[in-house]
Formats: structure tokens, sequence, C-alpha cells
């Protein structure tokens, strides 16, 4: 099997570097009228290092991250990347947005009954017709990557595998592994870590983190550790009831700032 390919001129690394730029604009989220989850967000994600967006339940952590790719309908505002109003596209312009932002699930959102190697392949989904993707018959080469990013996740003897037979920790690596596969110039992490223990926690993070910085791309992790945040992020982004009331670097997060977002000092002791 061969892929076909046209030839184009490769950006300028200036160009490249603006178009993983992410800027929200006054970003608003109504899950009922007139009671906003996401009170006019306005955000600048440069185009590498990782961002941490902490906040306590209800804050609307998990709902900007999902806006950004849409998962969610934004109410109003702007989500700039790539060139392009993602709030304001649809149908394929929507869907080849979305090839170059990868997400990674709390919960995994992994398809059970297959293969890990199979699940990773899901991955390149957006870039092969449909009947191939149904028969299972991706190009060699994508192949090949799915086996290197298993290996790079430590998961290389595990391709044969069924998903449902992996732990919480080996299924969030095939998710790492899949999001990498889409080759995003964007990754998004919903809570990665929530259901891990602590020591898997960190690599989860690591992993995250490292993979992210070999490609030169931004990821944005929204999650409650904030000893994570603070061992792992370049940028900490704190939420409080839908709005941002800190963004700045882990060694200027203060217990202050932490009560202002968490909202008392009783979870400090």
């Amino acid at each position: 099997m061969s892929v076909s390919a046209t030839a184009t001129q490769p950006p300028a690394p200036g160009a490249r570097k603006r178009e993983r730029s992410l800027v929200i604009n006054k970003l608003r989220k109504e899950y009922r009228a007139g009671q906003p989850v996401l009170r006019d967000v306005s955000l600048e994600i440069a185009n590498l290092g990782l961002t941490a967006i902490i906040g306590p339940s209800g804050t609307g952590k998990s709902t900007l991250i999902r806006c950004i790719n849409r998962l969610v309908e934004p109410t109003a505002g702007e989500i700039l990347f790539r060139g392009q109003d993602i709030v304001r596209l649809s149908g394929p312009e929507l869907r080849a947005m979305r090839r170059h932002i990868g997400m990674i699930f709390q919960e995994y959102n992994l398809v059970e009954r297959l293969s890990v190697i199979e699940n990773v392949l899901c991955g390149r989904l957006g870039y092969v017709p449909v009947w191939r993707a149904w028969l299972r018959r991706f190009p060699p080469a994508d192949v090949e990557r799915a086996f290197q990013l298993l290996d790079a996740v430590g998961l290389a003897d595990f391709a044969n595998q069924r998903a449902d037979q992996l732990s919480g920790g080996q299924r969030q690596r095939v998710g790492i592994a899949r999001a990498l596969m889409q080759e995003p110039d964007l990754v998004l992490a919903d809570e990665p870590t929530s259901s891990l223990d602590p020591k898997t926690s960190v690599e989860i993070m690591e992993l995250i983190a490292r993979r992210a910085a070999e490609r030169n791309i931004p990821a944005i992790v929204n999650m409650h550790n904030v000893e994570l945040a603070r061992r792992f992020a370049e940028r900490i982004v704190g939420m409080s009831k839908g709005s941002i009331v800190f963004d700045g670097p882990p060694d200027a997060l203060k217990d202050t700032h932490l009560i202002e977002i968490y909202g008392g000092e009783g979870w400090l002791e």
C-alpha cells in the first residue's frame, strides 16, 4: 500500500510557530441561559511548553479544554489557531482542524475490544479514506509509526493485547500515543492523572511533557494536583468560578493565590 503526497512549500519557521500559538478571546460558555460556566476568558498560549490549568471542580477547566476542540460548543468568543477561528468552523473545516489537535481524555476513550496498536492507529482516522479505516488497512508508514510510538511510551510488548486488558496507567499511555499519532500542533489533556495512583501520575505527566517538548508543540493540561502542576508546567493558569484569577510561572504561585483559586484556607492544612 502507498500514500500519495502533494508537493507543498514548507512554511517558514516563524510562520510555523505562529500556527501553533493559540489565542482565546472573551470565551463564554452557558449551559443554561444567564449562568455562565466560562466568563469571558481570554488567554494566549505560546507555540511550545506545558501549561497547567488548575482549579476546583465545576470552575470550568474541562469546559475550557473541550471548547478549544469544539467537543463543547462555546456560547460566545473566539478561539484562534492556525490562522482560523475554531468557533466559526463546521463540517469538513472543523474535522480538518481537529486533525491538528491531539486530545488525551480523563476516561481514556479507548475502543476496548480493539488491540493496543489498533487504538493508536485511530489517531490517523482523520487522514485515511473511510474504507481503509473500516477494514483497518492503514498505510505501512502509519503502522510503523504506531509501533514506534508504542515503544516510546513503554508499551511495545502490548501491541496486540486488547485495550480492556490494560491497567489505567497503560490505557493512558495508549491515549497519549494515539494523540501523538495525529502529529498534532497542539495537545490537550483533560485531567489525565485524576484516576491514577501518585507514581503513575508522575510517569504520565513526564510522558506528556517530554513528548510535547520533543515535537516542539504546546500542551495544555487541566488538572487538580497542584504539586504536579508546579513540577511539570512552565506556566500555571488558575481558575475560579469560570474566570482566570492567576496566570504565571510555578514559582510565582503562592498560598494566597491558591486560597483565591480554591476558596478558603482549610484545604491548605
